[in-house]
């Protein structure tokens, strides 16, 4: 088992930053693969990146390459998403998932999953 504790979310401009992070317990931290997903009103839930359980490999949603950076401290048993020029599209609500497997999360999804944090982008 693997609880996830997501924060970070708020309120920001266009064009602007923010930074979640993903609070992880219950299993050792650096032997789960980590990723961000999203869902928008009326909408799917959606990857956005993924990194392995070492952060030695990384893969993105085409939307947010360039301007979302995934990492991860393992000492710190957490994982964050740097969003960066912020647009009204990224609006929504930001899951941290988990699985054994790094590439589970962008093709089947995880295993498990934190509750969300809204991240709400203003025009």
């Amino acid at each position: 088992q693997v609880q996830l504790v997501e924060s970070g979310g708020g309120l920001v401009q266009a064009g602007g930053s923010l930074r979640l992070s993903c609070a992880a317990s219950g299993r050792t931290f650096s032997s789960v693969a980590l990723g961000w997903f999203r869902q928008a009103p009326g909408k799917e839930r959606e990857f956005v990146a993924a990194i392995s359980g070492r952060g030695g490999a990384t893969y993105y949603a085409d939307s947010v390459k360039g301007r979302f950076i995934i990492s991860r401290d393992n000492g710190k048993n957490t994982a964050y998403l740097q969003m960066n020029s912020l647009k009204p599209e990224d609006t929504a609500v930001y899951y941290c998932g988990a699985d054994q497997y790094y590439y589970n999360l962008w093709r089947r999804g995880p295993d498990y999953w934190g509750q969300g944090t809204q991240v709400t982008v203003s025009s």
